[in-house]
């Protein structure tokens, strides 16, 4: 949970930081440009500040490793939602109007998360797990998001080491096993959710984790 708040003021920071021209750049997701990848996270910041303010009653049905589900193919960009995302970042039609949106949610959702109980239980996706464990497990969103953020920007600024160790511990513990000790967290993290091919080396110090590969986590 300590790692949401600076993962996530290092993501608003490097979207801050970009030029007009860098928001019709390709990003790392596919189908999507820097401008969707954008409004994309502005809609996680709402997800984030509904969540909070959903609390439950009930046990704690996941934690922040089982929060995640893991499809069985990459997203292709012809999802719905993805082509709504899509549609809205185009209505922005200026740069500074997303910018200023997500500065205006994600920070409100920056508040909200130092605010929050970590014992709180809250609800989201019908299932119910610790607002700790929640927050925890939008960390591997945001890093990973903000891979994508940079994928095609070299000069843009990338996730801090810290947030890029600790995601690797959560695709780990999704995976059901260790990256090899020769993946740099950066790699582990791009290879492991299929955002760029492993090259033959790393497939043969993979092993039978390959076979597992790519985690489509959503």
């Amino acid at each position: 949970m300590d790692l949401f708040s600076p993962s996530w003021t290092a993501l608003r920071t490097a979207v801050a930081e970009l030029s007009d021209e860098d928001f019709a750049q390709p990003s790392g997701c596919t189908g999507w440009l820097v401008r969707d990848l954008v409004c994309h996270l502005i809609i996680d910041a709402q997800d984030v500040l509904i969540t909070l303010a959903t609390p439950a009653d009930s046990e704690p049905t996941r934690d922040a490793v089982t929060y995640w589900e893991v499809a069985g193919t990459p997203p292709t960009g012809d999802d719905p939602l993805d082509a709504l995302t899509v549609r809205l970042a185009a209505a922005y039609q200026e740069p500074r109007l997303l910018k200023f949106h997500l500065d205006d949610v994600g920070s409100a959702a920056g508040r909200a998360a130092r605010l929050a109980d970590p014992a709180l239980r809250v609800s989201t996706r019908d299932v119910v797990l610790t607002a700790g464990d929640y927050l925890a497990a939008y960390v591997l969103e945001w890093t990973l998001h903000h891979l994508d953020l940079v994928a095609h920007l070299p000069d843009a600024a990338g996730p801090s080491a810290a947030a890029l160790a600790r995601s690797r511990e959560l695709l780990e513990g999704i995976a059901g096993a260790a990256f090899p000790a020769s993946f740099a967290d950066r790699d582990a993290l791009l290879v492991g959710t299929g955002r760029r091919a492993p090259t033959d080396a790393e497939r043969a110090a993979l092993g039978e984790l390959a076979g597992r590969l790519p985690l489509v986590v959503g």
